[in-house]
């Protein structure tokens, strides 16, 4: 009777909803909370490098040589943005035990503070990509727990827990939602999809219920005349679009450079940590952090930028790519493309300074990724620019198209194979058998 009992429990569907949406609560709590700190750290290196000049060149390259250490030595599995891992562990048919070694708990837990270290060594550090593999982390071992019976099942968690950990960093569960169709999986069966959006917007809703705002930017009415601006669309994506597929084409090389050059991964850091000082210091300390402010005071601001200052995020952001240590481009990525943006409404005012900006960070972001349907959205979501929805969605395309021209393949495909290659023992590969 008590065997009977025990596997009714696991066959029971109202079981696996209960998981899914307990974790996607969970999940949207522990981003938050991650961003709240993200906040306070950022602030906090800033208040210090005030107070103590010293601190800002003395802490980057120590700081991120010891979290180097730290990530490697106890949180393997754990480094960069984590958005390779967990679509590796999504389409390659590893058994239980080899996929833990890309999505687990304590990856989960490296991945919840170590990206805040990194904030307060002045990394130009993202939370979006982090998020990611957290949520997905969180899930398939919630999956693991209540005994989830089969593999589909099992990639069901992990989708819905990276695009609820998506949907719960940006509080943008329509971006979520697109994220995890457009990005992390394009087929799945009916009945795992119904649970994967349910996942993404409690996610979604629980983190914005805490945050109270959309963590980025508010309301902003924008005019955008029918005029000669509609040629700031095509123009604003084709730049954009470029710029974002220059930045992956980057970082898909370099990291095959360096895993060939075979660094020493704490000296790596040390120097990129450097780096990230120098650059600090040329910006006036605008590339530390995650970018948030400079973007919101880039949008906000009618005074002119440094024209450089896109050019010095952009490397600090692959400084601390390339390092190792656990941490996202995306919200970099959302300040590099605003500068930009910046630029070109200086140097080329056909259309309004705040539409411009927002039309090339969106290429940017689209031209980075190849996902103009999650780029659109997200923008969107987090800046509630509605009023031009239409360009918005126009320039995300336009971008995507041109970067198609510079990689064939998304940024995240790329990395995924190269993580393959590099970070999967071809015995394991040949070994592996789907679970049952």
């Amino acid at each position: 009777m008590l065997e009977f009992n025990k596997t009714l429990l696991a066959n029971n569907p109202w079981k696996h909803r209960l998981v899914f949406w307990l974790g996607a609560i969970f999940i949207g709590v522990l981003i938050a909370t991650m961003t709240l700190l993200s906040e306070w750290v950022a602030e906090l290196f800033r208040t210090t490098s005030l107070a103590y000049p010293w601190f800002k060149f003395l802490i980057p390259p120590f700081g991120m040589a010891f979290i180097a250490w730290v990530t490697f030595r106890f949180f393997p599995g754990s480094q960069g943005s984590g958005i390779p891992q967990v679509k590796t562990a999504l389409e390659i048919p590893y058994t239980l035990s080899q996929r833990t070694k890309l999505v687990s708990l304590r990856i989960a837990i490296g991945k919840s503070f170590l990206p805040i270290l990194g904030l307060l060594s002045g990394a130009s550090v993202g939370f979006g990509g982090p998020a990611v593999h957290v949520g997905a982390s969180l899930m398939s071992s919630l999956g693991k727990a209540a005994n989830f019976p089969s593999l589909y099942m099992s990639k069901g968690l992990l989708l819905a827990g990276s695009a609820a950990g998506f949907a719960a960093m940006f509080s943008a569960p329509l971006a979520g939602i697109l994220f995890a169709i457009e990005e992390m999986g394009r087929a799945l069966e009916e009945r795992i999809s119904t649970l994967v959006l349910t996942a993404i917007i409690f996610s979604g809703i629980t983190a914005y219920s805490i945050l109270h705002h959309t963590i980025f930017f508010t309301d902003n009415a924008l005019d955008f005349p029918m005029d000669k601006s509609w040629l700031a669309i095509p123009f604003c994506g084709i730049i954009g679009g470029f710029l974002g597929a220059i930045f992956s084409r980057i970082i898909v090389s370099g990291f095959h450079v360096l895993k060939k050059l075979q660094l020493p991964l704490v000296l790596l850091a040390f120097v990129c940590g450097l780096l990230i000082t120098l650059l600090g210091f040329l910006s006036h300390e605008e590339t530390f952090g995650t970018g948030y402010q400079m973007a919101r005071n880039i949008i906000y601001s009618a005074a002119p930028i440094d024209p450089l200052l896109p050019v010095y995020k952009m490397l600090a952001t692959l400084a601390t790519f390339f390092s190792g240590i656990p941490s996202g481009i995306f919200v970099p990525s959302l300040a590099t493309g605003a500068g930009f943006g910046a630029n070109l409404a200086h140097w080329f005012p056909i259309a309004p300074a705040q539409v411009m900006i927002l039309l090339t960070m969106t290429a940017y972001f689209s031209g980075m990724l190849q996902s103009p349907l999650t780029s659109f959205a997200l923008i969107l979501d987090i800046t509630h620019s509605h009023e031009i929805s239409i360009p918005i969605i126009a320039a995300a395309f336009i971008a995507s198209g041109v970067s198609k021209l510079i990689n064939p393949q998304p940024l995240y495909r790329e990395m995924c194979e190269a993580f393959q290659q590099y970070l999967v023992p071809p015995s394991e590969k040949n070994e592996s058998k789907p679970e049952k």
